[in-house]
């Protein structure tokens, strides 16, 4: 900011490189006293509020050189006329203010939205973030019920008011939505719609104008993550089994025995060793089955008359092997076990 002096008095008021983070300034520091035949600039973007003993006198709105001097002002000459003669002891505070728009101010919401997954039936703990940019449309009421006098207000003093305002009604929504977890994404934009809509009055009501509203993304808890996770694997697992065939409560059973022949701890060895016996006898059913099946399948297709009188090969060596190896890929079984179900099989040949 810029002073010119002249006789200690100002001569021209002018608010030079204004910081991007400056929403209202006062002008002068060393006193108030403002010259006769004073000019005024307001540069582009820009608005300037004269006060005089705490009462906002009058605004400039439009960019331009004003000349102080001219009784073409109305307020301005009731300000020379309380001044006296325009040259006297008494001050005058000068503001300028930020009239541009101040773009991608930063909004997220302070903590988790939570809610019940209406797919999933499991609580969902939901956060957003985004920007959005505003103006100041009513410059006099701002100052005079948020500002009440102060020399410096900075964008962040408004940017902190408001987003204590906008979060309640966009987590209401949310809340209320309730959209499933894998839905959020999809709604982005009518989240933002209703976000824009329903803070357009908070936004008036300070004295500002919402010229738009944006959400970047959106962000779950831990335990909603953990949740999501468990979702994904047992989706690939039951996708994974459908194709080789394997039923879920095969697939539980098989599990279990897993487990229970790895079970150091328990300390009956016979148990182990049955188990061990029962898995492979699982494994060996599990194939045996999805040879049937597509067996079955293909017979079913194009069988001639002989075919038909000719029962299926339901141990054919090489099928059990394309099977054993389907379930070690999708990770059903060890490689331990993986080695010793095919050795059973290769001693076949």
């Amino acid at each position: 900011m810029s002073n010119s002096f002249s006789n200690q008095l100002r001569s021209v008021i002018e608010w030079q490189d204004p910081k991007p983070e400056t929403l209202f300034e006062k002008w002068t520091e060393d006193g108030d006293e403002i010259k006769n035949a004073s000019k005024l600039i307001v540069g582009p973007g820009q608005g300037c509020l004269f006060v005089y003993e705490g009462k906002v006198e009058g605004f400039f709105e439009e960019e331009g050189l004003y000349d102080l001097k001219t009784g073409n002002i109305p307020f301005w000459t009731t300000i020379k006329n309380i001044m006296y003669k325009f040259e006297s002891a008494h001050k005058v505070g000068i503001f300028f203010y930020r009239k541009a728009e101040m773009q991608n101010i930063r909004w997220g919401t302070p903590s988790p939205i939570t809610y019940k997954d209406p797919v999933y039936n499991f609580p969902v703990g939901l956060g957003a973030f985004g920007n959005f940019s505003f103006k100041i449309t009513k410059p006099v009421d701002f100052f005079r019920n948020v500002i009440a006098g102060d020399d410096y207000y900075p964008v962040k003093a408004i940017q902190k008011v408001i987003l204590s305002r906008i979060t309640q009604p966009i987590s209401d929504f949310l809340a209320n939505a309730s959209f499933s977890y894998t839905e959020i994404d999809k709604h982005r934009n009518e989240i933002a719609s209703f976000s824009k809509n329903s803070c357009t009055q908070i936004f008036d009501e300070l004295g500002f104008e919402l010229l738009d509203f944006r959400i970047e993304g959106t962000s779950f808890d831990e335990e909603t993550k953990t949740r999501i996770g468990r979702i994904a694997d047992m989706s690939a697992e039951a996708q994974a089994m459908k194709e080789l065939g394997v039923s879920y409560q095969d697939y539980q059973q098989l599990e279990a025995l897993k487990n229970m022949a790895k079970n150091e701890g328990g300390g009956n060895i016979g148990m182990q060793m049955g188990a061990g016996l029962g898995m492979g006898q699982m494994l060996g059913n599990i194939m045996n089955n999805q040879n049937n099946q597509n067996q079955g399948q293909q017979g079913s297709q194009q069988q001639s008359p002989q075919q038909q009188n000719t029962p299926p090969q339901n141990d054919d060596p090489m099928q059990k092997l394309e099977k054993l190896k389907k379930m070690f890929d999708a990770g059903f079984i060890d490689e331990q076990e993986y080695k010793q179900k095919k050795q059973e099989i290769l001693s076949q040949f």
